[in-house]
């Protein structure tokens, strides 16, 4: 099967105007910093994967992104060359999700897991879909929640006459969901800005939830979270920085809005601690933060096993490679309770396919075609958005 063994590597680091800055309690940014891995197989076939390596979440920046890329996984690549889909899906679930030096790498994991993905599907013409039943999980699989769960409108930026604004747009779009994002010295005007717009919509289908980055201390916290019990909050997001614990036990204890983990939630180790400390209410899911598609659909049936709800997250300024990534879960996995993502050209002022993905009235959305991620990356804007040297690596 030469054919399907794979020719080449390569990764390339993108920049791409927003339209607005996006800004949040650890960080803002005026571009998108995306990276898109190729593969490319034997035949020729093309893949492609995307991911958004964070240092303030797992650590990993472009330029460990590209050594994973050089270093373990290609190792892992190297004697790939699968002869049905489902062998192919075997090796992929195989990937590490360490570095030699027992460091995370889970974006880097993530960007080649989706290209291998994208890769394998296209040359055994497969729906990747298939691989939520052949991971043996009851309940994975079609319809998944594209029957009920809607895209939301996600708010930012310290101006609340542009908050105010951008309300209205998402409003007059028929967008009900609605995340808020607070860890500033107004966060109290701010909510109040917010929960005054939607006041009547949230005593119908509306929510709104508050995503704080990891921007409280553990008295802020306390704080906001007292002041808010009985308004309409449906979460308080990632509350306070990664590895507080015995902070989010007792900010559990004293106050009574549920709590979701994104910046604290990589691993599967980081779930299972959270679980056992008895604070785990809700995780925010995104796949190149959890590893990649299937270690995402597998966290998901964990934590549904267990009552912990979780949403499909996104990358600020990801493309509609990952945002079609994005898609295929929601298609797969039941019980998803919110869902964020396929911003396309409301958010970035470019992207890399020829049909960027995005959503319609109400975050209503289409199921994409296949096989692949249902997306066709045009080379062209490739490599008009590639930004610095493009890592390759030959086989």
């Amino acid at each position: 099967m030469r054919q399907s063994q794979i020719a080449c590597v390569r990764v390339f680091p993108l920049s791409i105007p927003l339209r607005h800055a996006f800004s949040h309690a650890a960080h803002s940014r005026a571009h998108a910093d995306p990276i898109v891995v190729q593969i490319e197989l034997g035949g020729g076939t093309l893949g492609h994967g995307e991911t958004l390596p964070r240092p303030y979440v797992s650590g990993e920046t472009l330029e460990s992104v590209v050594a994973a890329v050089r270093g373990p996984l290609t190792a892992e690549l190297l004697t790939l060359r699968p002869s049905t889909f489902a062998e192919a899906l075997e090796r992929i679930d195989a990937l590490p999700f360490l570095d030699d030096a027992g460091r995370v790498m889970c974006a880097a994991r993530a960007g080649v897991e989706l290209a291998l993905l994208d890769a394998y599907s296209r040359f055994f013409r497969r729906d990747i879909a298939e691989a939520a039943g052949w991971v043996g999980l009851p309940g994975l699989g079609s319809p998944g929640s594209a029957s009920h769960v809607r895209y939301s409108g996600v708010l930012s930026g310290d101006n609340l006459t542009r908050l105010k604004k951008s309300l209205r747009k998402m409003r007059w779009f028929g967008l009900s969901n609605v995340k808020l994002k607070v860890g500033y010295p107004d966060d109290i005007e701010r909510i109040a800005v917010v929960t005054t717009a939607l006041r009547r919509a949230l005593k119908r289908a509306a929510t709104l939830r508050l995503d704080v980055n990891g921007g409280w201390s553990i008295e802020r916290a306390i704080e906001i979270c007292r002041a808010l019990e009985g308004r309409s909050i449906a979460c308080i997001e990632q509350p306070l920085p990664p590895g507080r614990d015995e902070q989010l036990i007792r900010l559990k204890n004293e106050t009574r809005l549920p709590i979701m983990y994104d910046e604290s939630l990589v691993t599967q180790a980081d779930a299972e601690r959270l679980y056992r400390m008895g604070i785990a209410d809700a995780f925010n899911i995104r796949l190149s933060k959890n590893g990649g598609f299937l270690p995402s659909i597998r966290l998901a049936h964990w934590a549904g096993k267990r009552g912990i709800r979780h949403q499909l997250g996104c990358m600020v300024g990801e493309t509609s490679v990952l945002s079609a990534a994005g898609r295929k879960y929601l298609e797969c996995v039941p019980g998803v309770w919110f869902a964020e993502g396929s911003y396309g050209r409301f958010l970035l002022r470019g992207d890399v396919v020829k049909r960027p993905v995005g959503f319609g009235y109400g975050g209503r959305f289409r199921s994409l075609p296949v096989p692949g991620w249902g997306v066709e990356v045009d080379q062209s804007l490739l490599r008009r958005y590639t930004a610095g040297a493009v890592a390759e690596v030959l086989f």
